[in-house]
C-alpha cells in the first residue's frame, strides 16, 4: 500500500490544487470542505504552508471511535469510508489524533483515502505516494 505524505512543503505556494483535486476528482463536488487534504498557512502569507493528510495509523483510533463501523481500518493502515454506514456524528474527527478527519457543514466526514490522485495537480512537486513501511520517517518540512 501507497500513503500520500507532503514531503517538499517547503516549495508550497498554498495555491490549494490539491485539496480542489481531491474534492472533484474523489468526491465530486468542488469545495475546500469536501478533500481529504487541507493546506494551511504555518504563519505567513506566502510561504511556510503545511500540508494536513490522514497518517495512515496502523490502529485508528477514528475506526475505533466509529459507533457504526463506517470508518474501518485497512489492513496496512488508515482507514475506509463507508458513507453508507455513516450517520455524521463526528465521533471520529474527534478521536483523530492528527486533525486530518474534516467535517462539512452536513457533518460528512472527509479523509485521504491515499489514493494519490491530487499528486499530479500540486505545480511544484510536494505530494508523493510513498511506500508504507519504507523509508517513511521524513515528514513536511
Amino acid at each position: 500500500m501507497k500513503v500520500l505524505r507532503p514531503v517538499s512543503m517547503d516549495r508550497c505556494i498554498g495555491c490549494h490544487s490539491c485539496s480542489l483535486a481531491c474534492a472533484r476528482l474523489v468526491h465530486g463536488n468542488l469545495s475546500w470542505n469536501t478533500a481529504g487534504i487541507r493546506v494551511g498557512s504555518a504563519g505567513g502569507l506566502s510561504t511556510g504552508f503545511e500540508a494536513t493528510v490522514c497518517v495512515a495509523c496502523a490502529h485508528p483510533a477514528c475506526a475505533e471511535a466509529c459507533p457504526t463501523g463506517a470508518m474501518a481500518p485497512r489492513k496496512q493502515g488508515g482507514v475506509m469510508h463507508k458513507k453508507s454506514k455513516c450517520i455524521n456524528c463526528g465521533q471520529c474527527a474527534k478521536a483523530c489524533p492528527v486533525d486530518a478527519i474534516y467535517m462539512d457543514a452536513g457533518m460528512r466526514p472527509f479523509v485521504c483515502i491515499h489514493c494519490g490522485r491530487c499528486v499530479p495537480f500540486c505545480p511544484h512537486e510536494c505530494l508523493e505516494l510513498r511506500p508504507l513501511g519504507g523509508d517513511d520517517t521524513e515528514d513536511a518540512a
